[in-house]
């Protein structure tokens, strides 16, 4: 393959869950397919939510086929030589090598599209999502509702016995409606920062 040949970038899809980033990269990878184009999709293996380990699929069940991989190294070493365009999911649960990889793909002529969520249950920068966003030719932020008061949303609502986690629970903890909501930035609660900013004010 002589990658000179075409044209190679990276475009990223973040915002909170349930915002429609798994769906929006589905979307990209069906509309590449349609247009003949030799298409590999990759998803974290830490997400096997809704219809298992071997697809991406969307909350609304919309799904397509993908290979789980625990390292950005792995996904560089599965790439066909062949493929014209590369999707990860969840982005955010790989480890930082993911930058270099998608730089080096889209060096060599692939379009590389990524969909993660860019913070955590924090609200603060998540894995190399924020990283990934500085490199890429092409950003899309998407939001979501917030369920407390219906403005748009902007961070993942943790939620533990139908309450908000505290600031020190562990960063990674796949789970759907049942553990986590979309909320705006005032409805947003982290119970132990929230009272540590508390006393600096």
């Amino acid at each position: 393959m002589n990658y000179g040949m075409r044209p190679g970038w990276i475009e990223v899809v973040s915002g909170v869950m349930f915002s429609g980033k798994s769906e929006e990269l589905i979307r990209r990878v069906r509309r590449a397919i349609i247009a003949r184009h030799r298409a590999q999709v990759f998803k974290s293996h830490l997400d096997s939510r809704y219809t298992g380990l071997y697809s991406v699929s969307s909350h609304d069940g919309t799904e397509i086929e993908a290979s789980p991989v625990d390292s950005a190294a792995e996904i560089f070493r599965l790439v066909h030589p062949e493929a014209e365009l590369v999707a990860i999911d969840e982005a955010q649960f790989l480890d930082p090598d993911i930058v270099p990889v998608c730089t080096t793909l889209a060096g060599r002529g692939v379009r590389v599209v990524l969909a993660g969520t860019d913070t955590d249950f924090r609200g603060e920068p998540f894995g190399s999502m924020g990283a990934l966003m500085a490199v890429a030719e092409m950003v899309t932020k998407l939001q979501a509702i917030c369920v407390a008061c219906g403005d748009p949303a902007c961070r993942n609502q943790r939620l533990l016995n139908g309450k908000p986690a505290r600031y020190d629970s562990p960063t990674i903890m796949v789970g759907g409606r049942e553990s986590y909501e979309a909320r705006c930035r005032h409805c947003h609660k982290v119970p132990r920062r929230d009272e540590d900013q508390g006393r600096l004010l």
